[in-house]
């Protein structure tokens, strides 16, 4: 059977269809990117926010058609939007042959069904990212209604419980020098505005040698840089009593040959501990960055969010960091528009995003989600308010950046190539220790000559101008 994949949402599920791929090609079938030759079509959902549902029951619609019009003979729908939605869907999309919840990834072969005789061609999941408040990538605040399948609620009757480990079959979906580890899957914290704890489950840390056994093998497949993920990465080993096991994981994994980068996204903040801020001071390999979603800075709307910290706990531990792990980049994402907000508490979000100076920041328009305790309020600011309370928060961010940026001019760094920019044949796109792929900007490597260069490798270069949220820089010749 030929079968193509579709991967939409953030990375954590993004490493789900790179499992499914893995189980489908071990079981003898043939991996294809080309949607309307495929015998079988996976679609792997978001369902985080509205836009991310209506996406995914779009694209479901979209390749239903391909049953008609293709060559597919079975629909199969996995990922959140199955865990949240499955018998609407089946209700609802009568072409959808099966579902599978968050938690039955390794069912993917027995959903696939039919014979297997593939030779196990080169894959690539057609891969779209979430809706992104990302610089320069603003998401529309305006959401389309969703489907009238998606109407009422009606979870699993059990909290997904399954963990894939180093033995698992994977195969990658991004390009060949980064990828994905999934430290942890799950949710223990209950925040008003956010279903991933019962899309997910309950946190569960994978056991150390697991990672470490994977970042080996990724390694010796030429991965240089690793970025690992969770829904909250430095609760990692709390839940099985591991206190101070981020941290030693982060050692561990700098000893691995072969890696150059590794990176941590979504840190949680009040599980930021000491050791781990000692082990991303001391090791050479792990980047001084931190992905650190605060969702808001105002102590009311934290409160009614449901989110243990406070405006006060935010500058101290923001004013750590930067002395424990000195140069640090800081991420951070925030939610304006919840229920109850006022002009006020986005004017005390401003200061704050003034204040701290982070070198990224996404800014949402809060989503009014069935099945969270946010619910029960009313969603009492209007669609158009949020719209000007984003981009208020975003041009702030927008010129702060720029100025900072500007001042970097004649900086000598160290990059890590992407490969070619699609602005132009003779510009490759490439990424400071500071900058995430896909999320971040990025630096444009000039004056080069791009066959010089492979994908994956690394440059010294020199900053030469800073155009919007991005960076220019030439090649340093030695």
């Amino acid at each position: 059977m030929k079968i193509g994949l579709i991967s939409l949402g953030c990375p954590k599920n993004l490493v789900d269809s790179e499992v499914m791929l893995g189980l489908a090609q071990q079981a003898g079938h043939e991996l294809t990117q080309d949607a309307a030759g495929a015998d079988v079509l996976v679609v792997n959902t978001c369902a985080f926010i509205d836009k991310a549902k209506q996406e995914s029951v779009d694209t479901i619609l979209e390749m239903a058609q391909l049953k008609t019009s293709g060559a597919c003979q079975r629909l199969i729908v996995t990922g959140c939007l199955a865990e949240r939605y499955r018998d609407e869907l089946r209700a609802q999309i009568p072409e959808i042959d099966a579902i599978l919840g968050t938690g039955e990834v390794p069912d993917i072969v027995r959903a696939i069904g039919g014979g297997a005789n593939g030779n196990g061609a080169s894959p690539l999941a057609f891969h779209r990212s979430a809706p992104s408040a990302a610089p320069g990538a603003a998401p529309s605040t305006q959401h389309p209604a969703p489907h009238p399948a998606l109407s009422t609620q009606h979870p699993a009757l059990a909290l997904p419980t399954y963990l894939y480990d180093a033995d698992t079959p994977r195969l990658l979906a991004t390009p060949k020098h980064y990828a994905y580890v999934k430290i942890a899957e799950g949710c223990d914290y209950k925040c008003a505005f956010c279903i991933i704890p019962t899309l997910r489950g309950n946190y569960r840390s994978r056991p150390s040698d697991s990672i470490v056994r994977e970042a080996r093998a990724l390694a010796s497949r030429g991965v240089k840089e690793l970025l690992l993920i969770s829904q909250d990465t430095t609760f990692y080993g709390i839940d099985r009593n591991e206190r101070g096991a981020l941290a030693r994981l982060l050692r561990e994994l700098n000893t691995v040959d072969g890696l150059e980068w590794i990176r941590l996204l979504y840190l949680y903040p009040t599980t930021i501990d000491e050791d781990t801020l000692s082990a991303m001071a001391e090791c050479d390999k792990v980047c001084k960055y931190i992905d650190l979603p605060l969702q808001h800075a105002s102590n009311p709307v934290l409160k009614k969010m449901k989110r243990p910290g406070t405006r006060q706990g935010y500058d101290t531990l923001l004013a750590r960091i930067r002395d424990r792990v000195p140069g640090v980049a800081l991420r951070t994402t925030f939610i304006v528009g919840f229920p109850g907000e006022t002009d006020a508490d986005v004017e005390e979000l401003s200061a704050f995003v003034t204040d701290h100076a982070f070198d990224h920041v996404g800014v949402f328009t809060y989503s009014h989600e069935e099945g969270t305790s946010a619910y029960a309020f009313d969603d009492d600011v209007p669609a158009a308010a949020k719209a000007s309370r984003r981009s208020r928060v975003m041009g702030l961010q927008k010129r702060l950046v720029q100025r900072r940026l500007r001042a970097r001019v004649g900086e000598r760094a160290r990059v890590i190539v992407d490969g070619p920019s699609s602005e132009h044949d003779l510009v490759l796109r490439a990424r400071l220790a500071t900058q995430a792929p896909d999320i971040d900007a990025c630096v444009y490597l000039t004056e080069c000559d791009p066959s010089s260069y492979s994908t994956g490798g690394f440059a010294d270069v020199e900053i030469v101008d800073a155009r919007e949220y991005d960076l220019v820089a030439r090649p340093i010749t030695l």
